[in-house]
């Protein structure tokens, strides 16, 4: 099934989010203050647990199955030598993954999720968008609907990333579409390319400027211009992830780029989301800005691969584990041990 057949059908998703569950919140919050401790003492520990409080629509949150999806493309602009890998390298690394080889694998097993990727058309890269568009309207819609399918409904957390060779250019791009500012600003070192590579980059992203400045300022417009469909496909894994109220763990600076487009049509689809990290990419931190996010992590991560997210899932852990299993104030006074917290239905 396609779940955005045309602009019509992701238009009307995107502008009827569903919102967390007020009461859950209330309760969690008023659950942190009766816990034996100082209030407030936790920090975002405190947040984090209300924030999935309200999207699981209980005070008392579980994180019983999370998962990652790494969602993989190929883009047309790697011709022009902007990372220090060929585009081979895609495919091989998506096999990799299903290897159970990378880096995102191993992380994924110690924080708990279930791993999945998902490959989009690696034989067929996008067009290169220094001439025109990356993708048509339905090439876009048809990437949008691939990522919202692939969300799975019975996930408490969902972790998304991306492998493409060539896609911080393409995020670089896209940022710079959104946002605005010189083409350098938003230009980084993505795969440790030399100084030359980065001028290639820039340049790539200056002549895709000067094609697509006067795009029409909606998702679908900005992501066809010059997104990639494992870009889109993040786009819509995080919308179809909202439509089921599952929050979202985001990665780096290619991912959080990926729902720039959607944040700019609507803003109400942060709310589901939790910056996983901030990356080296120097782009990464002005689109957190943009977002109004903070970021969990700094551990000067670029890999990319959803990794720096599945990092911060052990600190999400770490929030509900102390949500539901300590004592509160009156069980620590009448020396008992902390009661079961039991998840309730949703509201």
């Amino acid at each position: 099934m396609t779940l955005f057949p045309d602009r019509a059908a992701f238009d009307a998703a995107l502008a009827a989010l569903p919102e967390p569950a007020a009461m859950a919140i209330e309760s969690a919050r008023a659950h942190q203050k009766s816990l034996c401790k100082p209030e407030g003492s936790l920090g975002r520990l405190e947040d984090i647990a209300v924030f999935m409080a309200g999207w699981q629509g209980t005070p008392h949150p579980r994180l019983r199955r999370g998962q990652t999806i790494v969602f993989a493309g190929n883009h047309g602009i790697a011709r022009y030598g902007v990372s220090a890998f060929p585009p081979e390298l895609t495919c091989g690394m998506v096999e990799n993954f299903e290897r159970g080889g990378a880096a995102i694998n191993a992380l994924s097993l110690t924080a708990g999720l279930d791993f999945k990727v998902v490959a989009l058309d690696l034989d067929r890269p996008t067009s290169d968008f220094t001439t025109g568009p990356a993708m048509s309207e339905s090439e876009t819609l048809a990437a949008l609907s691939a990522g919202a399918a692939a969300v799975e409904d019975d996930l408490d957390l969902l972790v998304i990333g991306e492998m493409g060779i060539a896609n911080t250019t393409t995020a670089a791009a896209l940022a710079c579409l959104v946002y605005g500012g010189e083409p350098a600003e938003w230009v980084g070192r993505g795969t440790g390319i030399d100084t030359a590579g980065v001028a290639r980059k820039t340049d790539v992203v200056e002549r895709a400027m000067a094609v697509h400045r006067e795009t029409p300022r909606t998702a679908l417009d900005l992501l066809a211009a010059v997104g990639g469909r494992e870009l889109a496909a993040m786009a819509g894994a995080v919308l179809g992830a909202r439509l089921k109220r599952i929050p979202v763990v985001l990665d780096g600076f290619i991912c959080c780029t990926s729902i720039a487009p959607l944040v700019m049509q609507n803003s109400d689809i942060l709310h589901h989301c939790i910056a996983g990290h901030q990356s080296e990419e120097p782009g990464h931190g002005r689109v957190l800005k943009h977002f109004g996010l903070s970021p969990l992590l700094r551990l000067n991560m670029r890999l990319g691969e959803a990794s720096g997210a599945a990092v911060a899932t052990l600190l999400i852990r770490a929030a509900l584990a102390t949500h539901t299993q300590m004592a509160t104030i009156e069980e620590a006074l009448a020396g008992a041990a902390p009661r079961p917290r039991v998840a309730e239905p949703a509201e």
